[in-house]
């Protein structure tokens, strides 16, 4: 899927926390949009990129696609399913 192909509809930066609050803040950003909408995580390598996306499908939502920024950051895009 093309970067061009996701609308997103909410962005959040992640990566001046540690895990576990970095699934907590993507939590809280997902119940502040609707469902079906996209939220775009950055977050850093390491922990929080193993960890928020497996948390994030746990929860039932979708992950659309996860870009490595070649920076030590990631691009996080996630699909909100319907609670």
């Amino acid at each position: 899927m093309a970067e061009t192909e996701i609308k997103v509809d909410d962005k959040i930066d992640i990566t001046d926390v540690v895990c576990p609050v970095t699934f907590v803040k993507t939590k809280v950003a997902l119940e502040e949009i609707d469902d079906g909408q996209i939220l775009q995580v950055h977050l850093n390598d390491g922990e929080p990129v193993q960890n928020v996306p497996r948390s994030v499908k746990d929860e039932g939502h979708q992950i659309l696609k996860l870009t490595d920024n070649e920076d030590g950051t990631y691009e996080l895009f996630i699909k909100k399913v319907g609670d």
